[in-house]
């Protein structure tokens, strides 16, 4: 994919719907008793992947040109698969379904990509087999493909070693059908859609300060979703308005839920002109339009608890950080390591090959702005937040940019080259 650059936007664009309250509306949908309609589901791969295993446990699923129905069969409608359930690349799927299968009275095989099976799963594990699960791989620690036998689950008290909302979500799922009370404790609020549609479902989950508790429900009722647009996938455009110049961008309708405003409040402490109209909350997520209009940033320090409300953002906040006068740190960022990339890794990499002053750390990274950034030809290493981070750099860079395994955007935004080189 080429990238011309551009000195000027004025553009009102809608992105696609939040990746992570779309896995969760089919989980959660096909464990209520009705039907639920989705509307705004992200057709992005990793969510279609998560429909495809629900189908293969029994679940019918219609897509229609604009919404989903998931005909729920309640918390145990779920049926054994008759072949092996593949997430394709989504890490979230392979996560949160086996919170889900450990509990069901059946076998399941799971395997994903080579990515995946790249990803550890030793995280869910432990917690899920202290609660009673049966998970095997043919590894020492949990890898994909692996192996899961449904058995009887009690609840635990589970400290999160690590800040994790995919983890936090298999333990609450594995949750709703265990014997006792279930307790995550979470080192720093990570992202809380789970918690927000269980309850909005029916579950009894409460928050009091940094635990959730997860008690058990005999069934879960359908209701209707509104995915709101992406805050991840708007963060690209939220620096593009940000670093190019004499631009003003308008996102409509994205999700704002407090867990994953970091990039904002990020911006927002270098320096951007960023400001949120039209609030609303739906389902239970607080929506908004975010307007933002070029600005003069200046370095800063990010680590600590604004790492998980940003985590995703990263790729992104690193080339905004390329733009602004002065040091900008990144720390305390170690689970870049095990995305889908080593993001650490491929950022810098990449931005280097643009011009820009970066460097690694341990746990992040050390960028000098203000270097002018010029185009230049870069890897996606199929990573989806890497190839559209360049993109971004590439746009607001003196000359042409060309991103080679740019196709792997599909995985979460589908669409996201036809709205930079169409709508802007």
């Amino acid at each position: 994919m080429k990238i011309t650059p551009k000195k000027k936007i004025h553009a009102t664009i809608t992105v696609p719907g939040d990746k992570s309250i779309s896995h969760r509306s089919i989980m959660i949908g096909a464990l209520a008793k009705g039907t639920t309609e989705i509307e705004g589901f992200l057709m992005g791969e990793d969510c279609l992947s998560t429909i495809s295993c629900f189908q293969k446990l029994g679940i019918l699923i219609e897509q229609q040109k604009d919404k989903i129905i998931v005909y729920g069969k309640g918390l145990h409608g779920l049926t054994a698969p008759t072949e092996i359930l593949d997430v394709g690349n989504s890490g979230t799927t392979l996560r949160l379904i086996s919170g889900i299968l450990s509990a069901q009275p059946f076998f399941s095989h799971l395997t994903g990509d080579a990515s995946i099976q790249k990803r550890p799963m030793e995280r869910i594990a432990v917690p899920l087999r202290q609660m009673g699960a049966v998970l095997k791989s043919n590894s020492d620690k949990l890898f994909a493909p692996f192996t899961i036998e449904g058995n009887a689950l009690k609840g635990i008290t589970y400290a999160l070693p690590m800040a994790s909302a995919q983890v936090k979500s298999a333990i609450l799922l594995a949750g709703l059908f265990a014997k006792g009370e279930t307790i995550v404790i979470e080192p720093e609020p990570t992202r809380d859609h789970t918690e927000i549609m269980l309850r909005y479902m029916g579950a009894d989950i409460q928050k009091i300060g940094n635990e959730i508790h997860c008690k058990p429900v005999s069934e879960l009722y359908a209701h209707k979703i509104v995915v709101p647009a992406d805050i991840s996938s708007a963060a690209y455009f939220i620096v593009l308005g940000c670093i190019c110049e004499n631009s003003e961008i308008v996102l409509k309708n994205v999700g704002i839920n407090q867990t994953r405003t970091g990039i904002i409040d990020a911006l927002i402490a270098m320096g951007a002109h960023i400001h949120i109209e039209n609030e609303t909350i739906i389902n239970g997520e607080k929506t908004g339009d975010i307007i933002v209009t070029s600005s003069q940033l200046h370095g800063t320090t990010i680590g600590g608890a604004e790492i998980p409300r940003l985590i995703d953002e990263i790729p992104v906040l690193a080339v905004a950080a390329c733009f602004a006068q002065g040091t900008t740190i990144i720390k305390d960022a170690q689970e870049l390591k095990v995305k889908e990339s080593n993001r650490i890794k491929t950022i810098i990499t990449e931005l280097k090959k643009f011009g820009a002053n970066i460097a690694e750390t341990d746990d992040g990274m050390i960028i000098q702005g203000g270097t002018p950034l010029k185009g230049c030809t870069v890897e996606s290493y199929q990573d989806h937040r890497i190839a559209m981070a360049m993109a971004i750099a590439g746009m607001c860079a003196s000359g042409q940019t060309e991103i080679t395994g740019a196709e792997c955007v599909t995985i979460s935004f589908p669409n996201f080259f036809e709205l930079l080189n169409k709508k802007l």
